[in-house]
């Protein structure tokens, strides 16, 4: 009789714990489900990280390099904004060799004109915002150094690729100002990217240039009196998801269309990047509620640029 009491009390034992082990799955389960999960996008690379801790909350091909067209600008505004001793208020005259090399390369431009006097912060929102590669030689002209402007853009092309180092940006290489590649060399990846957005964001005149939809800016003109510059941001995220304050798009026949991307709310900022993706704003969209657990992304518009302005 003690035997079969026992026996019984073992078996008891033995289907509690059987019972605990069935039940362990299931709410593994349940509490994999409560998660989100991670968004599917179209893009050929995504990135998208915490811009404070650096985490990465979301990789796609992350590690791949590919071309980058005119994301390339971001790190052309980042050298400019990190150069010892910058005066945002220098002037710097414009060049014919600015416009003669947009009409030739058929390149995105913010149409400056020959002997107007603009300054560093103006050519900022000229490079970034129209994604004007005449704007962004000028800098490049003006921030390098050398006795020629061959030499002096090569100079900073150099200075760019130091700070990707610096940066920590191992698979990434610039052999452009404005991220027209004559040899195919210049490339990034998407986690790459994201850390050069991380560092660009805390620059706040890069933050503030950035953010804006538009901009006018008077500038002394070549011919004499004062020219108005108007610019229109090509940057679609703007305006069309909550929170998002920049940073650059890009365009190009071999990067396909690429779009380096941050949003804040609250006390949290994110950044990322898409390399190559036709619906790089729906995606970029997607990823960012994916970081901040939101569903923005399914009721955005995007916002739409007036006749005649730049596209990229």
């Amino acid at each position: 009789m003690r035997t079969t009491r026992r026996a019984r009390r073992l078996a008891a034992v033995v289907l509690t714990t059987g019972a605990a082990l069935v039940v362990s799955p299931l709410a593994t389960t349940a509490q994999a489900a409560a998660e989100p999960s991670a968004p599917s996008v179209s893009a050929k690379g995504a990135y998208l990280a915490d811009a404070t801790s650096g985490k990465q909350l979301f990789g796609k091909a992350a590690d791949t390099k590919r071309q980058m067209a005119s994301t390339t600008k971001v790190m052309t505004a980042a050298v400019v904004l990190d150069s010892p001793g910058l005066n945002l208020d220098r002037k710097i005259t414009v060049k014919k060799t600015y416009r003669d090399y947009v009409a030739e390369q058929g390149a995105s431009t913010a149409d400056l004109r020959t002997g107007d006097k603009l300054t560093v912060r103006q050519l900022l929102y000229a490079t970034l915002l129209p994604s004007g590669c005449d704007a962004a030689y000028a800098l490049a002209d003006a921030f390098g150094s050398g006795s020629t402007i061959k030499a002096r853009t090569a100079s900073f092309i150099s200075k760019m690729n130091k700070k990707a180092a610096e940066l920590g940006m191992k698979n990434t290489k610039f052999d452009s100002f404005d991220g027209i590649s004559k040899g195919g060399k210049n490339y990034s990846t998407p986690k790459d990217l994201g850390k050069l957005a991380a560092h660009a964001v805390e620059n706040p005149t890069f933050r503030t240039v950035v953010k804006a939809k538009s901009t006018q800016q008077k500038a002394p003109a070549g011919s004499g009196g004062t020219r108005t510059y108007t610019w229109y941001n090509t940057n679609k995220l703007l305006g069309s998801y909550d929170g998002a304050i920049g940073v650059k798009t890009g365009t190009g026949s071999a990067a396909g269309s690429c779009l380096v991307f941050a949003a804040t709310r609250g006390d949290k900022t994110l950044v990322g990047a898409i390399l190559n993706d036709a619906n790089r704003y729906a995606d970029a969209a997607k990823l960012l509620d994916h970081g901040f657990k939101s569903k923005s992304a399914k009721t955005m518009r995007l916002r739409s640029l007036p006749s005649g302005a730049q596209q990229d």
